[in-house]
Parts: C-alpha cells; sequence; structure tokens
C-alpha cells in the first residue's frame, strides 16, 4: 500500500485552524502544528512553510500577538495568542466555514 498525501486545505482553512487552535491558549508554532496534526488524527500536518506564514497574516491583522518565552525542552520559542480581534475573528471566520460546508454539502447530495 501506498501512502496518502495530506490534503490540501481550502483556502483561509489554515487561518480559521490556527485561531482556533490559539483560542484554548498560548502556543507556539511547533505546538500549534503538533496539536492540529494530533486532533485531526494525523490528516492535517501544517509545515513550516505554510504555517510561519499563516502566523505572521495572523500578526499583521493583529488577530494573534506573540512574544518569546521558553518551550517546554527550555529552548526559546514564540508564543502565539489570540487577542480579542482575533476571538471575534474566529466566530466570523467559523459561521462563514460552516455556511460553505453546508452548500457543498447540498451539492453533493443532490447528485
Amino acid at each position: 500500500m501506498g501512502t496518502t498525501a495530506p490534503p490540501d486545505l481550502l483556502p483561509g482553512t489554515l487561518d480559521l485552524l490556527i485561531l482556533k487552535t490559539l483560542a484554548s491558549g498560548a502556543q507556539h508554532g511547533y505546538g500549534i502544528a503538533q496539536r492540529l496534526k494530533m486532533t485531526s488524527d494525523d490528516v492535517l500536518q501544517v509545515g513550516e512553510s505554510s504555517l510561519y506564514p499563516a502566523l505572521q497574516r495572523l500578526l499583521l491583522k493583529g488577530w494573534v500577538k506573540a512574544e518569546w518565552g521558553a518551550s517546554e525542552n527550555n529552548r526559546r520559542a514564540r508564543y502565539y495568542t489570540l487577542t480579542a480581534a482575533g476571538r471575534k475573528q474566529l466566530v466570523n471566520e467559523r459561521a462563514e466555514f460552516d455556511r460553505l460546508i453546508t452548500a457543498i454539502h447540498r451539492v453533493l447530495d443532490a447528485m
């Protein structure tokens, strides 16, 4: 049996997933990636080349803030935290995502 490549995310979905992950508390980049992998049963594997540009985008939009701290293994790590604006954006993006998924299901079920 061959291995299956991780699925591509819908545009904008990574931002939503990061915001949702940070809703439970501050995380460093590696921790965010591991949490996404774990909670998706290894389906969502987000690489650094996608994760860090997304985090930078969220920082620039003011939806997350970052500060340096020590990781679990005492290494210097940048910890990301959801801002009030980020919490509001999470609610908005979740509603829009749910609307999109419902529409996709309607089309698939109609065929």
